[in-house]
């Protein structure tokens, strides 16, 4: 249960820290933060705090976007000032791995005191109050595959990211004996996370080279998309104090499975889940056929935000764990969508698209405002894959790559108007930025194939 608004006062200005931690997510859904004095945040929690508006305006190089135009809500051309940012008292935690200091995070606003269109978290409670004003509280969780490796950023740095270090070697899914090999990490990292609110329901080995997957206690959609962000970057401080560092790419090495974020999610009314039917076959309602429906229809529309990066669409390819087709199944993990037929407590569908490197705010917004599109035009779901999902093409494929997907994500009336014009236009844009920067590197695979023969 949260503790209320006075709770926290007090137990802030009696406490031992002189000191607030306080973050905002920025488009690529890392944190961005600073450490400010008690007097500082005594000024500021009843009001707002400024926040340079460049984190909605740079790349995650902290390259500033050079591709937009006069009218861009944020660039060179508005001199980046301070953006108003609210603290959320509901977001209150403290760190256990840095002396239990406070932290808090933040909501951005525009100069009228109105949800910045820019910033994801906003979005996000946006899309769940439409779901609300529907008359459904959405109920989500996520799940992240992720690698772990013997390095520390400036070993990395000194040999140019290459042939980094796994903290275990071979193909060992759900190993004990791995788990053991590092259980001082992955022990702090369970229990740290509980008392950081990030509750694990599980965490285990995957296959491959120091891999692991945790699956995150599913709750109301903000706090899971809260605790979603803060777990990544959870794992990346408290790895930090045993020389490991884990990485979210999505695809990493070419020969291994790609990391996954699969996103968990049903809608309820009061203590009921409105996607169960015990008469079903499938035991699915009506109301969750039209859920999956519309989040199959409007994928191909919105897969930028289920796959942001030049290096998600790695991932996405055939047999590897990562679906291709728009598909869905009934406990098919080779389909995008995997229907998880279960009681009225379990029965949810399982969103297989999105990979570990997902912005999650953006990810699980983009996939309530699709399922609520569905709801709300009555859309009737497809037939669904039996077998194979990976060679049923009767209802088309996902965009091939980031270009691809954000020239349609950009010119989409749909997403236009689920979203909001200012935002989609924006993000659609730093995806381009993206692709342009991508487009200018000579990659190793260039070298090898043409230094020496062309």
């Amino acid at each position: 249960m949260h503790k209320s608004k006075e709770e926290i006062l007090k137990e802030i200005f009696h406490g031992a820290h002189n000191k607030v931690k306080l973050a905002v997510t920025d488009i690529d859904g890392v944190l961005r933060g600073k450490y400010i004095h008690l007097k500082k945040f005594e000024s500021i929690y009843e009001s707002d705090f400024g926040f340079c508006d460049v984190i909605f305006g740079w790349d995650s190089a902290d390259l500033c976007y050079e591709n937009t135009n006069e009218s861009a809500l944020t660039g060179w051309h508005t001199g980046f000032p301070d953006t108003p940012c609210v603290v959320d008292f509901e977001s209150f935690r403290k760190i256990p791995w840095d002396h239990d200091v406070p932290f808090f995070l933040a909501d951005a606003r525009d100069k009228d005191g109105n949800a910045h269109p820019l910033c994801p978290r906003s979005l996000l409670k946006r899309i769940r109050t439409r779901s609300r004003d529907m008359g459904y509280e959405p109920a989500f969780s996520q799940e992240f595959e992720w690698f772990n490796f013997r390095e520390t950023s400036q070993e990395l740095h000194e040999k140019d990211f290459r042939n980094p270090n796994p903290i275990t070697k071979g193909m060992f899914g759900y190993s004990l004996t791995r788990a053991h090999q590092n259980s001082e990490f992955f022990n702090d990292l369970f229990n740290s996370l509980d008392k950081f609110r990030v509750p694990l329901e599980g965490l285990h080995t995957e296959t491959g080279p120091g891999v692991y997957e945790a699956a995150i206690l599913y709750g109301e959609i903000v706090e899971a998309a809260d605790r979603a962000v803060l777990f990544k970057q959870s794992a990346k401080d408290i790895g930090h104090k045993y020389g490991i560092m884990p990485t979210f790419m999505a695809k990493w090495n070419p020969n291994l499975p790609g990391c996954s974020g699969h996103i968990h999610q049903s809608l309820w009314e009061k203590n009921k889940n409105i996607f169960f039917d015990e008469k079903d076959s499938h035991k699915m309602s009506a109301l969750m056929k039209s859920y999956m429906a519309g989040i199959l229809k409007l994928l191909p529309e919105l897969l930028p935000l289920y796959a942001p990066t030049i290096n998600s669409f790695k991932r996405l390819v055939e047999g590897m764990w990562a679906p291709t087709t728009l598909t869905w199944g009934a406990d098919n993990r080779t389909c995008a969508l995997r229907a998880i037929p279960g009681s009225n407590k379990s029965t949810r569908v399982e969103m297989r698209v999105t990979g570990s490197d997902t912005n999650s705010y953006l990810a699980m917004a983009a996939v309530l405002a699709s399922g609520l599109y569905g709801i709300k035009n009555n859309l009737s779901l497809q037939e669904q894959t039996k077998g194979n999902g990976y060679e049923d093409f009767r209802f088309g494929k996902l965009p091939p790559n980031l270009q691809v997907a954000s020239e349609k994500m950009r010119d989409s009336k749909v997403a236009n108007d689920l979203l909001g014009e200012k935002f989609v236009q924006h993000f659609a844009n730093t995806r381009l930025w993206e692709c342009q920067q991508y487009a200018k590197a000579v990659t190793d695979w260039e070298l090898k194939r043409y230094f020496e023969i062309i």
